[in-house]
């Protein structure tokens, strides 16, 4: 029985299959099959043939985990957009937001407020949640951008006005960081540090980050 099934596992390796394949073909274990076709002389056709085959097997394995995680992905932004639909954000709890962002990226100062980053999105965030929880006067607001050899300042100015929806008049000179050139990093905008002189809304964005890590809601 043995015999007849070692010959059947030759002849299918010999055509191009498998380990696996040829194991569930005989229906015994993969290490069997290996032990009966290790010193197995393929022809050039069959390793073609083997090489084809794992390729695809992989190409196919990569688009299976693929299609998993946007599936995975996909469920959990449903249930981010389910979440903040019942979310019950008022001006308060937007308020608490704005300060647990700010103890997490701003300065500690309570001299002044000072928020530096280099995600246009999270830089964004914070500003209209700032802007919606107190009230600001825009002149007050200060941008300096952190640039590389690289970057184009004037550029980079403009990108950041744009984003923060601050005017480039309020834009400090730019703070130029050394770069050796060997690492560039592609759609890098640099880092924009936003400053807002006003020490009151400083020490409440602090304050209210603190008493909410310290003794929660």
């Amino acid at each position: 029985m043995k015999l007849r099934e070692r010959e059947k596992a030759i002849k299918l390796r010999r055509q191009g299959h498998s380990l696996k394949r040829i194991s569930d073909s005989l229906n015994v274990s993969k290490s069997t099959v290996s032990v009966w076709v290790r010193d197995l002389d393929l022809s050039p056709r069959s390793k073609k043939l083997l090489t084809e085959m794992y390729t695809k097997g992989q190409i196919s394995s990569q688009e299976s985990h693929k299609a998993k995680k946007r599936r995975r992905l996909e469920e959990s932004r449903q249930k981010a957009i389910t979440i903040l639909r019942k979310a019950n954000l008022n001006d308060e709890s937007n308020k608490v937001l704005c300060s647990l962002i700010y103890w997490c990226e701003g300065a500690k100062k309570d001299s002044l407020v000072t928020f530096i980053n280099s995600d246009p999105d999270l830089i964004s965030t914070f500003l209209r949640l700032l802007r919606n929880s107190f009230d600001l006067d825009e002149k007050k607001f200060r941008v300096c951008v952190h640039v590389h050899g690289y970057h184009n300042e004037n550029l980079q100015t403009a990108f950041w006005s744009r984003i923060t929806g601050i005017p480039k008049n309020q834009f400090l000179k730019s703070y130029k960081k050394k770069n050796g050139g060997k690492v560039i990093r592609k759609n890098y905008q640099g880092c924009a540090s936003i400053r807002y002189y006003d020490a009151r809304i400083a020490q409440d964005l602090l304050a209210i980050a603190r008493e909410y890590i310290l003794k929660g809601p």
